[in-house]
C-alpha cells in the first residue's frame, strides 16, 4: 500500500494525501486562529456570567456592608448563621410550597388549553393572544390589579362570593392564605407561557400516528392522548416543568408588590430575603450567602434539565 493511501486511511482528503503532512506551524496557526475567534465570546462569558458569580462567592465569605468602606473575611459564619436563621428556614419552606404548588398547576392547565385550542376548527389565534397576553404584560401592573380584585371591601372576588350568599375574605392579610393567593396568581401568569410551548409540541406531532391509532382500534379522545399525544409530548413536557420550576423559584415581584413577605413572614420567599438582607439592612455578605444557596438550586434544576433532555426521547 502507497504512503499516500496510508495517509487517505488515517483521514485526509486526497488533496492533503496528495501534497503531504501540514506543517507544525500550520496547524499552530489554525489553532491560534480558532481561539482568536472564540475569544470574544469567552471574554463576555466571563465578564457577564463567570466574574459576577465569582464575585458574590467571595462576598459570602464577608462581613461586608453596603456602604462599608472595608470589610473582613469571616469564613463561613454567614453560612452557619443563615442556617440558625429561623426566617430562612420559612422563606425556603415558602418558596418550595410555591414551587410545588404553581408548576403542576400551570403545567396541567397549560396542556389542557392547549389540547382545546389545537382541538378547535377556528379562532385559534385568538385564544392564543388571549391566554398569552399575562405573560407579555408587566407583571407588576398585573400584581396591581390583582390587588383590587383580592381587596377585602371592593374586591371582585369577594363580590362574587357575595352574590352566592358567601362571605368575603382578606386573601393578603390572612397568614393562611396569603401564599396561596400568590401560587394562584403565579399560575394564572405561567399558563399561557406553558400553553405556547404545549402547542408547538402538539404542532410537530405527526398526524398519521393518529391514523394508525384509529386503525389499532384507539378510537376514542382519551386513547388517542394517551397512546399517542402524551408519549409524544415527553421532550416538551421535561421542558416545560423544569422551566416552569425555575420561573417559579424566581417569584419575587408578587410577593414585593402585593405581601412584602407578610402577613408574619407567612409569603416570604427566598429572593425577598436575598433583597431585605442585601438592600434593606444592607447585610451584602450575607445577602450574597443567601444568593449561593439560592443559585445551587437553581444549578440543580439546570443539571436536571439537561439530564431529562437526553434521558426522555419520542416513543
Amino acid at each position: 500500500m502507497s504512503d499516500m493511501a496510508i495517509r487517505i486511511g488515517a483521514g485526509d482528503s486526497p488533496e492533503q494525501a496528495a501534497v503531504g503532512p501540514r506543517p507544525r506551524s500550520h496547524r499552530a496557526g489554525t489553532a491560534l486562529t480558532a481561539q482568536a475567534l472564540v475569544a470574544p465570546a469567552a471574554m463576555l462569558m466571563l465578564i457577564i456570567l463567570l466574574g459576577p458569580l465569582a464575585g458574590v462567592l467571595a462576598l459570602s465569605f464577608t462581613d461586608y456592608q453596603l456602604g462599608a468602606p472595608s470589610f473582613s473575611w469571616i469564613g463561613l459564619a454567614n453560612y452557619r448563621e443563615m442556617f440558625a436563621d429561623k426566617v430562612f428556614w420559612i422563606s425556603l419552606r415558602n418558596t418550595l410550597t410555591y414551587v410545588v404548588i404553581v408548576v403542576p398547576g400551570s403545567v396541567a392547565l397549560g396542556l389542557g388549553i392547549a389540547l382545546l385550542i389545537q382541538s378547535g376548527s377556528s379562532l385559534r389565534s385568538w385564544y392564543r393572544t388571549i391566554y398569552f397576553l399575562p405573560v407579555m404584560a408587566t407583571l407588576i401592573a398585573m400584581a396591581i390589579v390583582w390587588e383590587f380584585m383580592l381587596h377585602p371591601q371592593f374586591g371582585l372576588i369577594n363580590g362574587l362570593l357575595r352574590s352566592f350568599g358567601m362571605q368575603g375574605h382578606s386573601w393578603l392579610q390572612d397568614r393562611n392564605t396569603a401564599l396561596y393567593s400568590l401560587c394562584a396568581i403565579g399560575i394564572w401568569q405561567a399558563v399561557g407561557f406553558n400553553m405556547v410551548l404545549f402547542l408547538a409540541g402538539l404542532v410537530s406531532i405527526p398526524k398519521p400516528l393518529y391514523d394508525a391509532a384509529e386503525i389499532d382500534g384507539a378510537s376514542g379522545a382519551w386513547s388517542r392522548f394517551r397512546l399517542v399525544t402524551w408519549p409524544m409530548l415527553g421532550p416538551v413536557t421535561a421542558f416545560v416543568v423544569v422551566i416552569s420550576s425555575i420561573r417559579s423559584f424566581q417569584v419575587f415581584d408578587t410577593v414585593q408588590v402585593l405581601t412584602k413577605g407578610g402577613p408574619s413572614k407567612s409569603s416570604e420567599v427566598l429572593i425577598y430575603t436575598m433583597y431585605t438582607e442585601g438592600f434593606e439592612f444592607f447585610r451584602s455578605g450575607y445577602g450574597a450567602a443567601l444568593t449561593v444557596v439560592f443559585l445551587v438550586f437553581v444549578l440543580a434544576l439546570t443539571l436536571l434539565k439537561a439530564r431529562l433532555n437526553r434521558g426522555v426521547h419520542y416513543a
